[in-house]
């Protein structure tokens, strides 16, 4: 039996054979036809270099397939997306180059050779011509050792072998780094280990290649080099896949992920139990005693629990009712229906000592009260001359914010009437506002910068969470404790009269260097737009300036936000550069969730040997706190 399948094979393998040397004769012939120019050094060496840059195509049409397909599936690594990976590695960038370069290679031996080539014959006989320095091309590309023997059994001078090294050995690294920034630049967005499937065969292809003929290689090389450079051009004009198309594969695992489950331990009887039952030992005779006890019943460890997803890879779940509420009204929420009148406001009766101011600005004074009652220090928030309006704004969402509890969130204690008007209790965070920090201790570096912005991003999705916003992000607006963590205060409670963005007298809440452009513009505030400010806020801690620069005004800060200025004072340097510009941009529907940025920067920190948690920026001293600018206005 073995005997009569060998025909067959060997049958099969010629067919195979003289297919890929009929395809490479049709690729030489292609190619001659597109360039190849009766000059030096002769037409059929321009040829062979064009046909390296149409192999160069195959693996840059492999690329543009990958970020097609990712365009609509994002990050899903599943069986299907892997197997496409794998069939543009194996057969785009592995398998037909290797058999062309070696096809081109066999067609040029049997032109030496004088067997028939699959060109024709006015082509075949174009080869015998003599061009400069080559001599016979013939000869120059079909009769010379291979790229292996060259480099491993060296018979030339040094020079000539120093060349035969930069051609062989440099451009196939050149090539293959190229390609490998076209796999990264398809898989943008996203991890980065699928791209092993690509640029690993490469590798391999460029390995296996050095059977071919050394002077036809280095000829398919150099024309291979720029193809791989442009194929850059492409991916990027086809872009990363959007934001949503990449949530979508987290938010379908948190939906299919099964909550924790627990088994329920019976509760311990309380009835008395009696000792277990005497067991005499060996050189003791007594007989056991002659009441039976009763026995406890053995320890039933609960069931395997489920682990809980990962809060950095799974997005959490907010009510979504109450964020669908937040752009047309941001208030009442969420405690008391519209119409109904709220109940009074308890007078203080002088409970509330105050000690210093620790800003004022357009709205109110933040002041430094002593709480005679429960002896703690707290800071109060008075509005200037308030009107009915205002207090209730301020009232409602008062009551919103309370309900929000994160360790990096100021918190809300009481809201109390004074004679000057209602006044809201709250947390006092001792420390430095993070724009003192950046002004007197320079710009922060990439790991306190995406702790900063991992800390308030999860500060933010709380109160988003619970339908509230903070509409005036800013650097003034985070305070540094002297242990070195950030804190969000301020949530934009009790602003001037009206909407978010501009009131109905012209009043403007938001600070315009750290405005978005929909709401500089005159369109409600949406967590979106919570997430460009905090954006723009660790723009600013890498910087030391607004991302869109400083103007000599609000009113020009503000017309630059509403035209959507370009980003002029981003980081050059930063790691977080390309997450700063997606998170910046001015459509708000392509910038990624608070929960997303969380997982990007969760996974840059892991990627570089960080823990997540830690100080934001250099244990603040006692004295810089104490000699920080209180009664400056707060921006």
């Amino acid at each position: 039996m073995t005997g009569r399948h060998r025909p067959a094979v060997a049958g099969t393998r010629k067919e195979l054979v003289d297919a890929v040397f009929e395809l490479a004769a049709s690729l030489l012939s292609l190619a001659h036809s597109i360039f190849g120019p009766g000059i030096c050094p002769g037409d059929w060496v321009w040829a062979t270099a064009t046909a390296g840059a149409i192999v160069a195509l195959l693996p840059v049409s492999g690329t543009l397939t990958v970020a097609l397909v990712r365009k609509f599936t994002g990050n899903t690594y599943n069986a299907v997306t892997l197997s496409v990976i794998g069939a543009v590695g194996g057969i785009l960038v592995f398998l037909i180059p290797w058999l062309l370069f070696n096809g081109v290679s066999s067609v040029y031996r049997a032109v030496f050779a004088g067997e028939p080539t699959g060109l024709s014959a006015q082509e075949a006989s174009s080869l015998s011509e003599s061009y400069c320095w080559i001599g016979v091309q013939g000869s120059y590309l079909g009769e010379r050792p291979t790229a292996y023997e060259v480099l491993f059994h060296p018979y030339e001078t040094v020079p000539m072998y120093l060349l035969r090294l930069a051609v062989l050995v440099v451009l196939p690294l050149l090539c293959l780094l190229f390609v490998l920034l076209q796999t990264r630049t398809a898989l943008r967005r996203g991890p980065r280990w699928p791209g092993r499937l690509i640029w690993i065969p490469f590798a391999l292809m460029a390995v296996a290649s050095l059977t071919v003929e050394a002077n036809t290689l280095a000829l398919l090389w150099i024309g291979f080099l720029p193809v791989s450079v442009l194929g850059l051009i492409p991916l990027h004009l086809i872009g990363a896949p959007s934001w949503s198309t990449i949530e979508r594969q987290y938010q379908s695992a948190s939906d299919s992920e099964p909550p924790p489950q627990r088994q329920q331990v019976p509760p311990p009887q309380h009835s008395q139990r009696q000792p277990p039952p005497y067991q005499p030992s060996q050189r003791q005779q007594q007989p056991p005693p002659p009441y039976q006890p009763k026995q406890i019943p053995p320890y039933q460890p609960p069931s395997q629990q489920v682990r809980p997803p990962n809060p950095t890879r799974v997005e959490p779940q907010p009510d979504r009712a109450a964020l669908a509420k937040l752009a047309a009204d941001p208030g009442p929420l969420p405690f008391a229906p519209r119409g109904s009148a709220p109940p009074p406001v308890t007078p203080s009766g002088g409970r509330f000592r105050r000690v210093r101011p620790l800003g004022h600005g357009g709205f109110g004074t933040v002041w430094l009260c002593q709480d005679t009652q429960l002896d703690r220090t707290v800071a109060v928030k008075m509005a200037h001359a308030p009107d009915a309006e205002t207090e209730e704004r301020m009232l409602r969402e008062a009551r919103a914010l309370a309900a929000v509890h994160h360790p990096n969130c100021v918190r809300v204690y009481d809201i109390v009437s004074e004679p000057d008007g209602l006044g809201l209790v709250m947390e006092y965070i001792e420390g430095q506002p993070l724009a003192d920090r950046v002004g007197t201790g320079g710009s922060l570096d990439d790991v306190a910068a995406a702790r900063l912005w991992i800390t308030m991003a999860g500060a933010l999705s709380a109160a988003h969470a619970k339908g509230v916003l903070h509409r005036d992000v800013k650097p003034s607006n985070i305070i540094i404790d002297p242990v070195g963590n950030a804190h969000l205060i301020d949530f934009g409670i009790a602003r001037s009269k009206g909407d978010s963005t501009l009131t109905a007298t012209g009043m403007m809440v938001g600070t315009p260097d750290f405005l978005a452009s929909e709401t500089a513009a005159g369109e409600n505030a949406t967590p979106a737009s919570d997430a460009w400010q905090l954006a723009a806020t660790v723009s600013y801690a890498l910087t030391g300036k607004p991302p869109r620069g400083s103007r000599e005004n609000a009113m020009q800060a503000l017309m630059a936000a509403a035209k959507g200025d370009p980003l002029t004072h981003l980081p050059s340097t930063s790691a977080h550069r390309r997450l700063l510009n997606a998170s910046l941009d001015a459509d708000p529907s392509r910038r990624p969730t608070l929960a997303t940025v969380v997982r990007e920067l969760t996974d840059w920190l892991a990627r570089e040997g960080h823990k997540q948690s830690g100080p934001v920026t250099q244990i603040v001293r006692r004295e810089d706190i104490e000699g920080a600018d209180r009664t400056k206005p707060l921006r």
